[in-house]
């Protein structure tokens, strides 16, 4: 184990030092309290390039290199849920609008580009209230169009004559609707993804209400979470998809459905679902979990971020949530032709605590070309790290850019308050053509004047004898 796996792992005199100064338990300070900003960084076995952080809780969206210096940053209209890079460099993002509804977790409703200088060129919105509202993440093809993610109302008349048994334990739509943050929600929101290219027209669509049914090419009506879990997604907010991930080759479609624990292959011309994996009991075919650590033949507990990393295999971030056995979170891939992962990153690899790596909600991963991951825990204060295949750390992260848009250097509450979330970071290489003719020199510093170099204190001793004040 190297010296950047003792330090993040071991943990406990360091957390007991800042509980001090933080008012934060003794626990494992990388999970909720301490310092924030690049903690590790092992250049010799990283991947060298420049990392895109879009925090949930402000409207600034950064860039920054291996040393946490700021390269760009965008300030845009609207807090995010999802950003990335487009080929030619500009930031295309998933905006919050502010009355787009229902407001489930991930909402959105507008799609926007803004240029490398900070101007907004293009958006698309996708919110028609009580129809219609787009959510979570995005896809950019390679023909320039996007997928995105939208929720559709039905009404509780056509969910019934859809097929749900209004009878069975569990069912948590009602007929005279559902209050969810003082508003009333009535019927159902299933998933939807639509395609559209840049003058916003519809060119090809997928709905979940178009597959209902029951075996392996479709969709159960009458499979959902239990209300203990959440009414809400017990309810109205039944399929809940997150991800979604195009792939050229094959024309295939990968999304990820937090509710039901799975991802799907949708076969983009004929729109069937040709492969599933996570929970084969939704189907019949497996057993779902059945008490305490027995997980059933589930696999996905509240899955995000599906990504193609092969024509045959995916990479999924599966959260955990409610995992019977223990709450951790993890990074697979998985050959979705076979059903065999083919590698993951669990918090036990490195003898861990497995809720020092734990997020109940959203979180990625991404594959790097040099065969590293780079993985993000969203609940635990945007917690990025980078990992080996052999699942050694080398580069780790913390997003200091909270609520109003103020850094801080340290925090006792970052996995806990939320102001920190990143719901995925992406690692850009070097010499990436969306960077060409770009000024790619340091702009400023990330930290707040007078942090210490964390990178070098944390290596060398358990914890900072001092730290700055919040700033």
């Amino acid at each position: 184990m190297g010296e950047c796996m003792k330090r993040m792992w071991k943990g406990a005199a360091a957390a007991l030092a800042l509980s001090f100064v933080c008012s934060a338990p003794a626990a494992a300070y990388e999970a909720f309290s301490g310092p924030l900003g690049l903690l590790y960084s092992d250049k010799s076995k990283a991947f060298d390039g420049y990392t895109l952080v879009a925090p949930l809780q402000t409207n600034v969206t950064y860039l920054m290199d291996m040393d946490g210096n700021i390269i760009n940053e965008w300030t845009c209209d609207t807090t995010p849920f999802y950003s990335e890079l487009l080929p030619n460099g500009n930031l295309i993002r998933h905006g919050r609008l502010p009355d787009a509804w229902p407001a489930y977790g991930g909402v959105s409703g507008v799609l926007q580009e803004y240029d490398w200088s900070g101007n907004k060129v293009w958006e698309y919105k996708m919110f028609t209230p009580g129809v219609e509202v787009s959510h979570h993440t995005f896809e950019v093809m390679p023909n320039g169009n996007y997928m995105l993610l939208g929720w559709e109302h039905k009404s509780y008349d056509e969910m019934v004559k859809a097929g749900r048994d209004v009878n069975l334990p569990g069912h948590s739509v009602f007929k005279d609707g559902m209050k969810i943050n003082g508003r009333m929600v009535e019927g159902i929101w299933p998933d939807f993804v639509r395609e559209i290219n840049r003058q916003g027209e519809t060119v090809w669509e997928w709905h979940v209400w178009d597959h209902l049914g029951k075996g392996p090419d479709k969709i159960d009506i009458n499979v959902f979470l239990t209300p203990k879990r959440s009414p809400v997604q017990a309810g109205p907010d039944w399929t809940h998809f997150n991800g979604v991930s195009y792939n050229p080759n094959t024309d295939q479609v990968a999304l990820t459905s937090r509710n039901l624990g799975e991802v799907y292959i949708i076969d983009k011309k004929t729109g069937n679902i040709v492969s599933r994996w996570g929970n084969p009991a939704n189907y019949g075919e497996g057993k779902f979990p059945s008490g305490y650590y027995d997980d059933g033949d589930t696999e996905l507990f509240g899955p995000h971020a599906p990504d193609w990393t092969s024509d045959t295999t995916v990479s999924i971030f599966d959260n955990g949530d409610a995992r019977l056995s223990a709450n951790y979170s993890r990074a697979v891939e998985v050959d979705v032709t076979t059903g065999k992962i083919v590698w993951q990153w669990r918090p036990a690899d490195v003898g861990t605590t497995p809720s020092n790596f734990y997020t109940a909600t959203q979180g990625g991963c991404q594959k790097l070309p040099n065969g590293n991951w780079l993985i993000t825990s969203t609940n635990t204060g945007g917690h990025t790290i980078e990992v080996t295949p052999d699942k050694e750390i080398v580069w780790e992260f913390i997003n200091p850019l909270g609520r109003g848009n103020k850094v801080y250097a340290t925090s006792g509450k970052h996995g806990q308050t939320g102001q920190f979330m990143v719901h995925k970071s992406l690692r850009y290489a070097k010499d990436d053509p969306r960077f060409a003719g770009k000024d790619m020199s340091v702009k400023r510093k990330l930290m707040p004047e007078g942090t210490p170099n964390w990178v070098e204190l944390l290596q060398f001793q358990s914890a900072p004898s001092e730290l700055p004040k919040k700033r």
